[in-house]
């Protein structure tokens, strides 16, 4: 919900603003996406080892996913200092605002994402009320949307 009225205030001001500049997207986003898509691949792949049940398998591979997370991450700050170097900020003009707000916002709620994963990888469970397997869902679960999410907005800031 915190991305959808953002979202509708986007398609509106790309149709109807006078005002409205189109905004070259850094090259680095499609990089991003595709590390980000790998992390979600890795992290299923992680999710069905522990399942299997492979411990090692599991681990190594959610350690992957939380490096490529990171990584992601970076790469956004790549683009954002892309776009700085080029001029463009988030008082520039209506489009770089709405590139700003729904990556930065994205991010945030990604290092959620990474939080969540390192938690999993350092927890003892067998101290703990939440299994692993169910901690291991329930992030795998967030990951995928946020992933999703990156998708749309991406395709959004694209296409507007």
């Amino acid at each position: 919900m915190f991305f959808l009225v953002p979202c509708a205030a986007f398609i509106v001001l790309a149709h109807t603003s006078k005002a409205w500049v189109p905004l070259h997207l850094p090259k680095i986003l499609w990089l991003n996406t595709a590390i980000l898509l790998v992390s979600s691949y890795t992290l299923e792949k992680a999710r069905r080892r522990l399942l299997a049940p492979n411990v090692s398998g599991f681990r190594n591979l959610w350690r992957v996913s939380t490096i490529l997370g990171m990584a992601f991450l970076v790469g956004q700050m790549v683009a954002w200092l892309q776009l700085a170097a080029a001029g463009l900020y988030i008082a520039s003009n209506q489009m770089a605002s709405f590139f700003y707000i729904f990556t930065v916002a994205h991010a945030v709620h990604l290092m959620g994402g990474i939080a969540a994963l390192l938690f999993v990888a350092v927890r003892d469970f067998d101290k703990g009320n939440i299994s692993q397997v169910s901690a291991v869902n329930i992030t795998s679960y967030y990951w995928h949307f946020m992933d999703g999410l990156w998708i749309f907005l991406l395709l959004l800031l694209y296409l507007g």
